[in-house]
């Protein structure tokens, strides 16, 4: 058996590939989801389904719209700004990773970021805490995970500005309170469904503020009146996405999913600290339930663990190169049974090396 640590695109229930891949030979009438025209009534229900899913899942209030679009996290990096930041302003940026770096990056095309609070100079081991956000802002932009380094926000700082959130890595991992945030974007390839997928969360009032003309592409007013088929919408991810949410409400919603993810990442942690060959790379207080990471105390055995760790079922746990060692992704599909093999196979490896 295999056990699916990856960072993205990351695990999905196995009766959701089931259903799904059932689909690509007969959607209906003998039609393959990936041939069906997206005007149909049938996939048109699809995204409707999908739609009030992320809804029902999130808890979405009055006054949102959800957006199915394409482009990834990146393209929203550019989106964000340019539909929020009228010229000449000023939009403040929570710096804690690469992901949130770009996204800062993009905001030059169309006005000014000021960054509140970085923890680039600890390779963002932790998240800022001790910073104010200037009440002229556009926006605040914050990345609630960061797949990178293994830290998560689990609470948003006080502000009467705009909050936009990335939250590519952790949504639907947990509760959140959808009103404390006016806009929320996320790659979907994480907890929602395949990649080629971008959910919006956006508070309707915020729009249309900026005085710029945007490309009908660009403009999440376009696509709300489009109702996410402004152009031809990523059919199989939107499907295969309902698919999913489907489960999660199977599961008993969020709320329960977060109490797995919580056993989940209580029992990687613990042995973490717990084993001598072992230690974790972020702020205890910011330590990331989706994405662990860690490595070991003698880096010359870090080689020899991944391979151990492949030899015996283990995928994907292989730290991103600006941090090294190990990173054990644990989306919502993962089941526990997987984290206790590794466990296991982590407390094999250091008696034997010990």
């Amino acid at each position: 058996m295999r056990h699916n640590f990856g960072a993205g695109p990351c695990i999905l229930p196995q009766e959701v590939f089931k259903q799904a891949s059932q689909a690509v030979l007969d959607f209906k009438d003998g039609l393959s989801i990936l041939e069906i025209s997206h005007r149909t009534p049938e996939f048109e229900g699809v995204v409707e389904e999908a739609g009030k899913l992320v809804k029902e899942l999130l808890n979405v209030p009055a006054g949102y719209s959800v957006l199915f679009l394409q482009g990834g996290a990146s393209l929203q990096f550019a989106m964000v700004p340019m539909n929020l930041l009228p010229e000449g302003q000023t939009a403040s940026y929570l710096e804690t990773g690469v992901w949130a770096n770009k996204a800062i990056k993009e905001v030059a095309t169309f006005g000014t970021a000021n960054i509140v609070a970085s923890s680039k100079s600890s390779n963002y081991t932790f998240i800022p805490k001790d910073y104010s956000i200037p009440e002229d802002s556009a926006y605040f932009h914050c990345t609630s995970n960061n797949t990178i380094y293994g830290t998560e926000m689990f609470s948003l700082p006080e502000t009467k500005v705009p909050v936009v959130c990335d939250m590519s890595s952790d949504i639907m991992s947990r509760v959140i309170d959808v009103a404390q945030y006016d806009l929320i974007y996320a790659g979907a390839q994480k907890n929602i469904g395949p990649a080629g997928l971008t959910v919006v969360i956006v508070k309707d009032e915020i729009l249309g503020k900026t005085g710029r003309k945007i490309p009908s592409m660009l403009d999440y007013k376009v696509h709300i009146e489009g109702g996410s088929m402004y152009n031809t919408p990523p059919v199989f991810s939107i499907y295969v996405a309902m698919l999913n949410l489907r489960w999660l409400k199977s599961k008993g919603g969020v709320a329960e999913i977060e109490k797995e993810n919580i056993a989940k990442a209580k029992a990687l942690y613990t042995e973490i600290d717990r084993n001598p060959l072992f230690k974790g790379t972020c702020a205890v207080e910011d330590r990331s339930r989706m994405n662990i990471c860690f490595v070991m105390e003698n880096p010359e055995l870090e080689k020899p663990f991944l391979k151990y760790a492949e030899e015996n079922g283990i995928e994907g746990i292989k730290g991103h190169r600006s941090v090294g060692g190990f990173r054990a992704s644990m989306y919502n599909a993962l089941p526990i049974t997987s984290v206790h093999t590794l466990i296991e196979l982590m407390q094999i490896f250091a008696e034997k090396h010990q």
